[in-house]
């Protein structure tokens, strides 16, 4: 059984490194310190901590940075160690554990395929989600071009040199509606010598990481790799990544410019949600398989900064991107035995007989009970990104005070070839899979199968400045352009709608006062966009309803997404004694989004279409404290966010058991949005108990949330929940280190995604009287692994 494998996993982990229960990480020993509202630790427990990161980027390019304090918004950056900090390097893992706002809702199943929620905001994997962050990589755009999608399996977590994560900024363009993450990778100048991990423990993980970097002179190198397999604690839940990062970098006293390739392949197998009957009497079951997505990437990219004179330097990329996914998808049958007795399969929406290529009928060829068939839906999509940026930064004084002025203009296009397809086939009876070989499906209004191709221009114009009025008070601008050109084209002919333009201009305009050297106020206003993506445009229309593998149909068009956010706080810290530091800052959000869009059901069961429901609001707190001294760190992290709709639509109930006399759900202003949690709070200490031994454990508790597929809040929460994890470091020698890390310390069955199944769709053999349609995605249960770190 899964539980039998993590408990030896478990065991293995203790057995290696008892005594110890905490995690430093790197290979000599270290104190901790707080980064800007996490965690972070040093290479030298003889000294005190080292300063904070102080400086951001005010625009996604690198090399624009400004002073934090300045930033009229909250931001939190991290940087290697806080990503390394409580295990192997996870940029989601640290986020999740360490920032106010941010919580992983796994809908997939697959852990390395979470959806990031910040402010109520996604940035998620899945293709129909709406994306409400903006992503970059190096200055690049990373949010994928169809769909907007955010694949994190291809960022390579151990090359990763800093990241930002702030509110809504136009700055950063398209989607940074609730918010961007900007992502700085290692280079040869930041980084030298070399690092090896080899790690392994429950659920069947086996990983290594290999980062190197090199300078001579005025020239750099930097490269980074990292193999990761788990079988996971589901049926068919294993997941194999490879990346790969190169950097090389010249530089002289006037300009540096960087190289730098990064490649991903991945295999990731995601069980999805099960019924909560089904997981009653086994909890590692599916519900219906297969579940995978295969990636592959590969992203080129040029960037370069140089001074042009004594306060202006100029800041450019320019990229080339590859992006392939293929999806497999075993779902229920769509098609059954007629009940004329003609031998024949019949599509259920229609009653028609079924038909494949040239509109022959399909027979039923595994007999006639409907109990035998299933179906698998592909899609593959194929995506070549280019693009470029550039910006000026001037910062010479403005009438005798201090001025920060940068002012670009960016270029993303890219050419998508999608395909979808559908066949009907058999099914186990045990575990639910498809069974091959599968009859195509291709029926009249079906519109599968599906090639389509898809053509991306994303235009920006840019400016931001920042004015120091007084040493104490500093009043930035900014604003920006978008124009979305998007182009779809359904090969061999077809409904799909060609082209349509998106424009719009985003200003923002805060400040910042320094009411103590130890207490600064920030307060602003912000406007962003997001254009439709080419699923949503290609599904709006009720009467054409949508599943995973025929999202293109011919509809009118949908309304970009407008963003209004206030924010407003208070930051600081102060040095309580020489060895002891306070930091804290508590901040207040508000954002009203026009014309937002969801993916509502249709009458029509498992399928849906996007429309503009309105207004929606996320608004909340969030509060931040930490303690620091040499041999113990400890925070606190408090959000409340109140995400609701403001405008009431009706949509078909779909497999929601309250609905009324009509089968509909009506969504009423105020009710909350599903999945996201309005209280969460995180708790975090790591100690030094000796100059080689720190422990360390982190706590994360959210409140219930509402199911997906729910949004008018008739049916019960998921349940609320606490998890702890413990984490360990013992340092052999000072270029040798053990590290262990326990997960789920006290074993909690929890869930951070739930949705409703149509249990009488497939016969359920391990529950097969199994009636309530409530679905959840279940988390781990206890487990870990164990390692070693090499350093040279």
């Amino acid at each position: 059984m899964k539980i039998s494998k993590n408990l030896s996993g478990y065991a293995a982990v203790f057995v290696c490194l008892a005594p110890h229960l905490g995690f430093a990480q790197s290979a000599s020993p270290k104190t901790v310190r707080p980064a800007s509202s996490g965690l972070q630790d040093t290479t030298d427990t003889s000294t005190v901590a080292l300063p904070e990161l102080d400086v951001i980027g005010s625009t996604p390019l690198l090399g624009s940075g400004i002073d934090k304090n300045k930033v009229p918004a909250d931001s939190t950056v991290l940087d290697s160690k806080d990503i390394a900090l409580r295990g192997a390097p996870n940029m989601l893992r640290a986020l999740n554990q360490q920032v106010a706002g941010v919580n992983l809702v796994d809908s997939s199943g697959n852990p390395q395929q979470p959806a990031l929620l910040y402010h109520g905001f996604t940035a998620s994997p899945l293709q129909g989600t709406e994306q409400g962050l903006a992503v970059y990589l190096n200055g690049v755009r990373f949010n994928q071009a169809f769909g907007d999608t955010v694949n994190w399996d291809l960022i390579p977590n151990l090359a990763i040199d800093t990241l930002n994560l702030e509110g809504s900024n136009p700055a950063f363009g398209l989607n940074a509606i609730g918010g961007a993450l900007s992502v700085k990778m290692k280079n040869g100048f930041t980084y030298q010598g070399g690092e090896i991990d080899l790690y392994g423990g429950s659920f069947g993980r086996m990983g290594a990481n290999l980062q190197y970097g090199k300078r001579i002179g005025n020239v750099s190198t930097y490269l980074a790799g990292s193999v990761l397999h788990q079988d996971g604690w589901r049926d068919q839940q294993s997941t194999d990544i490879q990346n790969f990062y190169g950097d090389v970098g010249i530089r002289n006293d006037r300009a540096e410019v960087h190289f730098n390739l990064t490649m991903a392949n991945s295999v990731l197998n995601g069980p999805g949600t099960s019924p909560v009957q089904l997981l009653q009497a086994d909890p590692a079951a599916q519900f219906t398989a297969p579940n995978q997505i295969s990636n592959r990437y590969i992203l080129a990219t040029v960037n370069g900064n140089v001074d042009v004179g004594r306060n202006t330097s100029l800041q450019s990329n320019a990229y080339y991107s590859y992006f392939q996914q293929r999806v497999m998808n075993g779902n229920s049958a769509n098609d059954f035995p007629c009940n004329d007795g003609s031998g024949l399969m019949c599509n259920s929406d229609t009653g028609l007989p079924s038909t494949t290529r040239g509109g022959s009928p399909i027979a039923a060829y595994l007999g006639n009970n409907p109990y035998s068939y299933s179906e698998l839906d592909a899609q593959t999509t194929n995506t070549n990104s280019y693009g470029t940026s550039a910006q000026v930064t001037n910062t010479d004084d403005l009438f005798g005070h201090q001025n920060h002025f940068v002012a670009g203009g960016s270029y993303d296009g890219a050419t998508t070839m999608f395909g979808g397809s559908s066949y009907i086939g058999g099914i186990t009876p045990v575990s639910r899979d498809f069974i091959g070989p599968g009859v195509l499906l291709d029926e009249p209004g079906q519109n599968v199968p599906v090639r389509v191709g898809l053509t991306n221009n994303f235009f920006g114009l840019f400016v931001t400045d920042t004015f120091d009025v007084t040493d104490r008070l500093s009043l930035t601008v900014a604003g920006r352009f978008n124009s979305a050109q998007i182009d779809i084209n359904q090969i061999g002919g077809g409904d799909v709608t060609g082209n349509h333009v998106y424009n719009r201009f985003n200003p923002s305009a805060g400040l910042t006062y320094k009411i103590m050297p130890w207490l600064t106020f920030y307060g602003s206003y912000a406007e962003a966009n997001r254009a439709p993506t080419q699923a949503e445009l290609s599904c709006v229309n009720p009467a054409q309803s949508c599943s995973l593998a025929n999202f293109f149909t011919g509809d009118p068009d949908l309304k970009q997404v407008v963003a209004h956010t206030w924010e407003s706080g208070l930051r600081g810290s102060t040095h309580l004694t020489a060895d002891a530091k306070l930091g804290y800052k508590l901040g207040l959000f508000h954002t009203n989004v026009d014309d937002d869009i969801a993916f509502v059901n249709s009458v029509t069961l498992d399928r849906g279409f996007f429309q503009n429901v309105g207004q929606t609001r996320r608004q909340g707190v969030d509060f931040h404290v930490d303690y620091t001294t040499k041999r113990l760190m400890a925070y606190l992290n408090y959000s409340y966010v109140d995400a609701t709709y403001q405008s009431t639509f009706i949509e078909d109930g779909g497999s929601n058991p309250v609905t009324d006399a009509n089968g509909n759900i009506t969504v009423n202003p105020g009710n909350r949005m599903p999945g996201v949690p309005q209280n969460t709070v995180k708790v975090g200490v790591t100690y030094n108990v000796t100059s080689k031994w720190i422990v360390g454990a982190v706590g994360i508790g959210q409140s219930g949330t509402y199911l997906f597929g729910d949004p008018a809040n008739t049916n019960a929460k998921l349940p609320a929940f606490f998890v702890v994890n413990l984490n360990t470091s013992y340092q052999i020698t000072p270029h040798v280190q053990l590290f262990g890390v326990i997960m789920n310390v006290t074993n909690q069955k929890y869930y951070t995604y739930g949705t409703f199944s149509p249990t009488s769709s497939v016969y359920l053999s391990q529950a097969p009287n199994a009636t309530n349609p409530r679905a959840y995605s279940p988390a781990a249960p206890i487990g870990g692994y164990g390692g070693l770190k090499i350093t040279f």
